[in-house]
């Protein structure tokens, strides 16, 4: 017999109003709940259908109330879960979009690959190491890297056990460098070390810091003028910060109103924008469009001289939104 079924038989003595007294004492963690879901399926049921809902509606009534009454269904895009995890969690570095390996941040996802690019980057390993390989080979492990980070999946129980600062130690080590023969007749191109990236907290989702409130006035500060009738809720600023070895990350999360009705979503599906495969952080999408290279964000943002921008800024078919802001360039 499962743990899963002593437990039902156990509790399933006591009342439901019972159960949910207990539950509610244990409300200041998120994490309690996360945890006690797992134990059995109607601890995970009562959670996922009451606490949650009660939760938002008492931390965030202004939210809940206009995104159930502007539904046709009595709970918000993604459900109470999602809702709550997103009052809650920080959407990490990975689904933030800031651990993206692209050459030209988002347009090569509108434009195609840049195929003197592909033929001249090096393929990624786990420590610095300089190797002269076909393209084919470099592809190779290109495909490989993205299926390694797509691994991160969607758990709300394994995204709040995630709240831990680590820092992640990187090899150092030489490694014999690898050379193949080539045709005397054969140019090579000189090409630039890939430096592995240093992570300084967990690139998935975690307990944010700050104040877990959501407000419509810092979402109109993040898209475009011409999306001013749009309702898009944002967190309060800064939101969750990650200070990490090249500059400092300000991570965001926040939800549309009507999201399929506003005209950020009639911008992206009349201009036949791509997904990309980022995971939402907050419920069970598996791809996400990139509002950056969709021109759905204010232009004056503007970006740093190594070509990232300022902003950055993701959204799910169902509304969710994870980004970053990163402090403003010098120069400007």
């Amino acid at each position: 017999m499962s743990n899963s079924c002593i437990v039902d038989g156990f509790f399933s003595k006591l009342s439901e109003d019972l159960v949910l007294n207990i539950f509610f004492k244990l409300e200041d963690d998120p994490r309690n709940w996360t945890r006690l879901s797992c134990v059995s399926t109607k601890f995970a049921f009562l959670i996922h259908t009451i606490c949650y809902k009660s939760k938002c509606s008492l931390t965030i009534p202004s939210v809940v109330s206009d995104l159930v009454s502007s539904s046709t269904s009595s709970c918000p895009p993604g459900g109470w879960s999602s809702l709550y995890k997103l009052a809650v969690c920080c959407p990490g570095l990975h689904q933030a979009g800031v651990l993206l390996e692209n050459s030209d941040f988002g347009l090569e996802r509108e434009l195609g690959p840049d195929e003197n690019y592909l033929g001249r980057v090096l393929p990624k390993s786990d420590s610095l190491q300089t190797q002269l390989m076909p393209s084919s080979s470099s592809n190779n492990n290109n495909r490989s890297d993205s299926a390694e980070v797509a691994d991160c999946g969607w758990s709300l129980f394994d995204d709040l056990m995630f709240d831990t600062v680590y820092d992640a130690s990187e090899s150092t080590s030489n490694q014999i460098e690898v050379v193949e023969e080539e045709p005397s007749n054969l140019v090579v191109t000189p090409t630039r070390l890939a430096k592995r990236r240093k992570i300084y907290r967990s690139p998935c989702s975690h307990l944010a810091s700050g104040v877990w409130n959501l407000s419509r006035e810092q979402g109109n500060k993040l898209l475009a003028s011409r999306f001013k009738g749009d309702c898009l809720y944002i967190c309060d600023w800064p939101g969750c910060i990650h200070m990490e070895e090249k500059r400092n990350y300000m991570l965001f999360r926040g939800i549309f109103k009507n999201f399929k009705q506003s005209r950020v979503w009639r911008t992206i599906n009349d201009g036949n924008r791509k997904k990309i495969d980022l995971n939402c952080a907050f419920c069970s999408a598996k791809q996400t469009w990139d509002l950056h290279s969709a021109f759905c964000l204010r232009r004056y943002f503007g970006y740093h001289d190594d070509g990232e921008p300022v902003v950055r800024a993701y959204v799910c078919e169902n509304g969710h939104v994870s980004g970053a802001w990163t402090d403003w360039p010098l120069y400007t």
